[in-house]
């Protein structure tokens, strides 16, 4: 699987503003969500190669929408990223057991993102 599209889904403007950047620079398309209930609905209409979901969101968390994403037969098989400030290992269990195909821990280092990305393909 060739990754051309990410979906970033994180409430902070600085994180998806600093992850689009790091992305395109390797020359990846991005398209951002400010929420979880954003991210549900872009990852059905822009349907992404990967997403990156952070966790601690107001309203719909992260979890919780990729949850929506991993059970829908319109997205579920869209690999999804937690990415995350929550780095406990418990945390990181709980991400892996909702469906995350891996989890990376805030601040996010571009060589282990995009090391990781690659791997995929």
């Amino acid at each position: 699987m060739t990754v051309k599209k990410i979906l970033i889904v994180d409430d902070s403007p600085t994180d998806r503003q600093y992850l689009m950047e790091t992305l395109c620079k390797l020359g990846y398309q991005c398209v951002l969500a400010a929420n979880g209930d954003e991210g549900i609905q872009k990852a059905k209409s822009e349907t992404p190669d990967l997403i990156l979901m952070d966790v601690v969101m107001p309203g719909t968390s992260g979890f919780q929408a990729m949850r929506a994403i991993t059970r829908d037969v319109a997205t579920k098989h869209i690999p999804v990223f937690i990415c995350s400030s929550k780095s406990q290992e418990t945390d990181r269990i709980w991400g892996m057991r909702q469906g995350a195909r891996d989890y990376l821990v805030k601040p996010i280092n571009p060589g282990d993102l995009a090391a990781k990305i690659k791997a995929m393909g």
